[in-house]
């Protein structure tokens, strides 16, 4: 296994972090540990007292950052199971051995390793103190736990029953400083995104999730955060200024949830329509809908069937290829839909893929009545009869992912996803008649009060003609 020590500055403490790791249970021939140095001035040094496969790697200057770091260290390590640990978190005896355990029953794990938070400046300890401690098995007296600080993440963990009752924002609980998966997974998850400079951590924990993975608090053993971090202390600027980063990547995000509809980088739901035997008519009943409603975070691709149709007089005179055409007219300024003659491959990073094998006439609200279906039953699938078509399908990604995980082969991915998260079944997805759309013709007649005002005038001038007086 590896441990990857992203690094800025702080000597002092990266002095500490090794001395601790040269005295861990786990067997130092199974370890590695790599140091990415993110560019330090001065630059960082090993010190005599650490682990005894220590490397120390400079990160590159075309990034900077602990995602940039975290990616580096990966890159140049070589464990199956890949351990992060800040460079200012002094572990327990135990730290990476309770964290191994887990990583021998499934693949698929992100186990959180336990941290508390502790007040400490430059000299408080040595790191021939901390290697004594750590090594007798008594790290945890290195500092007083009455007066540690505990994270939010251990609230999380309480109100979950340590995790185990699911909630789709419990991946928050994975971010940085201490924890550890299977390098296959973080391969899957597409490791942290470099471009991001605060949020990267959450933004990859969400695609971790989203890759099917399981989350695993370790509280058996723990470790001692230096120092409060600079999010902590800052709080409400840091949130300030990562929301709108992570708001973007991440649909399940309290503020996407909150603010009006518009487009996003990741969509909440990805459409996908089969219009390949559909009128413009049809295709806008199931699209209007949707757009319009509250649940218009969406992606919609219509797929049909065949290759762009022809735009010269030859096919444009004959009729060849007009539905195709109107349907691309119609949607040509919409940054929401796109055409495409064959159906993408599922986006690993929205959480919800809805199929519809033919456009239906869609209810008003449908598409958050569907979701309110999957989150009440907390179902993976979700059916939903559609008129002379097979049922419309709701799938939850992460469901589908981590059936992957355990199909082992199988390819009954619907047989898996009921077992371990659930299907349900959806009523009044469609509608009998089309909603408002641009072909819904205009009403045949004018309303109540405007007809009995017309009505009125035209009997007054009746009267007046009847009554007139001849000349």
């Amino acid at each position: 296994m590896s441990v990857v020590i992203p690094a800025y500055g702080s000597q002092e403490k990266l002095d500490l972090v090794l001395a601790a790791l040269a005295a861990q249970t786990y067997p130092a021939e199974l370890t590695e540990t790599v140091v990415v140095d993110d560019n330090s001035a001065p630059p960082l040094r090993l010190p005599e007292l650490r682990p005894e496969r220590t490397r120390l790697v400079v990160a590159d200057k075309e990034s900077w950052g602990s995602a940039h770091a975290v990616n580096t260290g990966v890159a140049h390590s070589e464990g199956e199971v890949i351990l992060r640990l800040d460079s200012d978190m002094v572990a327990w005896r135990d730290h990476i051995e309770a964290q191994m355990r887990w990583h021998h029953a499934a693949d698929y794990l992100a186990v959180l390793g336990h941290k508390r938070f502790v007040d400490w400046a430059d000299g408080d300890l040595t790191p021939e103190q901390v290697y004594e401690k750590v090594v007798s098995g008594e790290g945890w007296s290195l500092f007083e736990r009455e007066r540690s600080r505990p994270q939010w993440i251990e609230h999380v963990i309480a109100d979950t029953d340590g995790l185990t009752v699911h909630h789709p924002g419990n991946y928050r609980v994975f971010i940085g400083a201490t924890g550890s998966l299977h390098r296959d997974l973080f391969k899957t998850a597409g490791g942290l995104d470099a471009g991001l400079r605060l949020g990267s951590d959450t933004e990859f924990a969400y695609r971790l999730a989203q890759a099917g993975a399981v989350f695993v608090p370790e509280t058996t053993s723990s470790a001692w955060h230096l120092g409060i971090p600079q999010m902590q202390a800052k709080e409400a600027e840091g949130r300030e200024q990562r929301l709108p980063y992570i708001a973007q990547r991440v649909p399940l995000h309290g503020m996407r949830r909150s603010a009006p509809t518009r487009g996003w980088l990741v969509p909440h739901v990805d459409v996908v329509i089969d219009v390949a035997a559909a009128d413009v008519a049809d295709v806008d009943a199931a699209v209007a809908p949707i757009l319009a409603g509250p649940d218009g975070d969406v992606r919609i691709t219509l797929v049909t069937g065949q290759d762009r149709p022809r735009h010269d007089r030859e096919a444009i005179l004959s009729g060849e290829g007009a539905q195709a055409r109107l349907i691309e007219e119609m949607y040509d300024a919409e940054s929401r839909v796109r055409i495409a003659s064959e159906a993408p491959p599922a986006d690993p990073a929205v959480p919800y893929r809805l199929l519809l094998p033919a456009p239906a006439p869609l209810r008003e609200n449908a598409m958050s009545k569907i979701l309110g279906t999957a989150h009440r039953e907390d179902a993976g699938l979700v059916l939903a009869a559609l008129p002379g078509a097979p049922p419309a399908r709701l799938e939850r990604t992460a469901a589908f992912a981590r059936a992957r995980h355990i199909a082992g082969g199988e390819a009954d991915l619907d047989r898996i996803v009921a077992g371990i998260w659930g299907v349900a079944n959806h009523r009044g997805l469609a509608a009998r008649e089309p909603g408002n759309t641009a072909f819904t013709p205009p009403p045949a007649s004018l309303p109540r009060r405007l007809a009995r005002r017309f009505l009125s005038a035209r009997r007054r001038a009746r009267l007046r003609t009847l009554f007139k007086r001849p000349a």
